[in-house]
């Protein structure tokens, strides 16, 4: 018989915010949720379903503490109810934002959807509806979601972009003589320019964003005032207990005394804490690197991670720092495990060509980049390594997400690349995953809870590393000790 793993038990307060699709009105409301709350003095918790970094950035900002993604995807159910179970024990309220629309999955059953994660982790759904050009026709989009799935606990409603009292009146009405269910807030139409201004890949990021005092203040005096706070909980605290099971445990890789650094700044910020605090778990100490301000990488690194963001709205600033592009050319060549995801890959290529301009980069891979009109790839990815290289082994699966316009630029041989695509576009060609030396450059990002061989190739790379710098430095200092 098969034993049964053990299981933890807590029972947060919780809700997903959920939507009929895309614009609806979701983060705004996520947003302004977590600072009601946060002001009526709750521990507030917030994730993201999905793979996502610019959401679950902004939800960070409003709840002044890491935003977890839950994706069942990656994870699987048992790994998304673990770590929504890890993150949300204790709290006074979890808010999970979701994607997409509430049913909107990978195939035509709607399989690892937002409706999805709320069963696996039990908790009352909050639907909120752009109410724009409609009135009783809600209640039909109420209806439809109760009843193509009862298993889904369909709690409340919160209309947003509503015209006035009369149209609140007759949507109020409609549902909840329909479906049963209380219209918990409303968020009247905002009038002139949108409090989250967005752009190719979403939102613009809270880094970007020169206003986010001006929108502190709009969603607490132009959304929070529509929302029912005491009913809302109320809805959260309904949830009951939650269950999930303590899992396999993993021997933490072995990071103590190695020097990580990672790239920082207003155009790189596509990194989950997992990811970062998987490095810390083992021990490594993190280097912030400002790819915009700094002229070198800091000094005895023993490996770099670059992550995603923004590269090209700061393509002329970058193109601009000689001094650190340089040093990341001479660093790579002296054998650092870099380890770079989209934009750092954009970053290492020889050029970025955005329209007719054309902007140098650090020249470590033998690829130039442009920037396109349209998304080159974006959704989920697997990858299957099948070639040497510094941080996986050859026959490892490896589930991610990528979400990129920019492509390799056609007509130029293809670098050597490291992995087959089995999902996903990756770099070209059916492969992903450009090496040279000890550089690994991708358009997959993987999370450190889904793919836990990540951090271990990383510290595994940058061990060797150090051991390789201290066996050639007739003196390594005090840190030679801790390279073992």
């Amino acid at each position: 018989m098969t034993p049964v793993p053990p299981s933890v038990s807590s029972a947060p307060p919780r809700l997903v915010v959920a939507g009929l699709g895309g614009d609806s009105g979701k983060t705004m409301v996520s947003l302004a949720l977590v600072q009601a709350a946060r002001r009526a003095g709750l521990d507030v918790r917030p994730f993201k379903k999905g793979p996502d970094y610019i959401d679950p950035a902004w939800l960070a900002w409003a709840a002044d503490r890491p935003a977890r993604n839950l994706d069942t995807w990656l994870m699987g159910v048992d790994g998304a109810r673990q770590a929504f179970g890890r993150a949300a024990a204790g709290a006074d309220l979890a808010i999970v934002e979701g994607n997409r629309g509430l049913y909107d999955g990978v195939d035509a059953a709607g399989t690892h959807s937002t409706a999805e994660l709320a069963k696996a982790i039990d908790a009352p759904v909050l639907l909120v509806i752009n109410t724009r050009k409609v009135t009783r026709t809600v209640a039909a989009f109420v209806l439809g979601c109760q009843a193509l799935d009862p298993g889904v606990r369909m709690a409340g409603v919160v209309l947003n972009q509503v015209h006035g009292s009369r149209h609140e009146a007759v949507m109020r009405d409609a549902i909840t003589l329909t479906c049963g269910i209380p219209v918990v807030g409303v968020v009247p139409r905002i009038g002139g320019e949108t409090p989250l201004p967005g752009r190719h890949l979403g939102l613009v990021t809270p880094a970007e964003h020169g206003g986010r005092d001006e929108l502190a203040v709009s969603l607490a005096e132009l959304v929070a005032p529509g929302l029912d706070l005491p009913a809302i909980l109320a809805l959260a605290r309904a949830a009951g207990p939650f269950e999930w099971p303590s899992g396999p445990t993993r021997e933490p890789a072995d990071g103590a005394g190695l020097r990580v650094g990672y790239v920082s700044d207003a155009a790189f910020t596509f990194y989950y804490p997992e990811n970062l605090e998987a490095l810390t778990a083992a021990g490594a100490e993190l280097v912030p690197v400002s790819s915009l301000e700094a002229a070198a990488l800091p000094p005895a690194l023993d490996a770099l991670y670059i992550g995603g963001g923004f590269p090209e709205t700061h393509a002329a600033r970058l193109a601009a720092n000689r001094a650190l592009l340089a040093d990341l050319r001479r660093r790579a060549g002296e054998g650092l495990p870099i380890y770079a995801e989209c934009g750092g890959l954009m970053l290492l290529a020889r050029s970025l060509r955005l329209g007719g301009r054309v902007h140098e980069m650090a020249g470590v891979l033998a690829c130039d980049v442009e920037l396109c009109a349209a998304p080159q790839g974006h959704g989920y990815a697997e990858l299957t390594v099948d070639r040497p290289n510094a941080f996986f082994p050859a026959g490892l699966s490896i589930r991610g997400h990528e979400f990129h316009y920019s492509r390799l630029v056609a007509g130029k041989d293809l670098p050597d690349t490291a992995c087959a695509v089995r999902r996903g576009v990756g770099v070209s060609a059916g492969r992903d995953a450009i090496v040279t030396a000890n550089v690994w450059a991708s358009y997959t990002h993987v999370h450190a809870q889904a793919t836990p061989e990540w951090a271990e190739g990383l510290l595994g790379a940058a061990r060797a590393y150090a051991r390789r710098a201290a066996a050639t430095t007739p003196f390594a200092g005090p840190r030679a000790g801790a390279i073992g």
